[in-house]
């Protein structure tokens, strides 16, 4: 089983910069794709970044230019750099990977982080 923690979040002022940070653990697992999401309270989770084993990424339309996600391999992380933040922007930031094992394929899972709050205030 796959195993994910977040950090990073915390306060920012519009324009602004945070960096989310996502460590992954286990054991004998391939990733498929590592991802970022949110959520404001009341509304539906979001996609806000999508990072493909191949390297491939997206973005939703109001991460586009703002946003990069990344990967580092030496600290098994999967990253979130948020730049030019907005009050808008204020949610629970979630980390999600679907990944696959020996035992287990073809099949897949997908497990989520437990969450860090970005709050974007003057």
């Amino acid at each position: 089983q796959v195993h994910l923690v977040e950090s990073g979040g915390g306060p920012a002022q519009p324009g602004g910069s945070l960096r989310l940070s996502c460590k992954i653990s286990g054991e004998n697992f391939a990733l498929i794709y590592m991802a970022w999401s949110r959520q404001i309270p009341g509304k539906e989770r979001e996609l806000v970044a999508h990072l493909s084993s191949s390297g491939s990424t997206t973005y939703s339309e109001p991460a586009k230019g703002r946003f990069i996600i990344s990967r580092d391999y030496r600290k098994s992380t999967v990253d979130l750099q948020m730049n030019s933040l907005k009050p808008e922007d204020t949610a629970v930031y979630y980390c999600s990977v679907q990944y696959t094992t020996p035992t287990m394929a073809p099949n897949r899972l997908v497990s989520w982080g437990q969450g860090t709050q970005v709050t974007v205030s003057v």
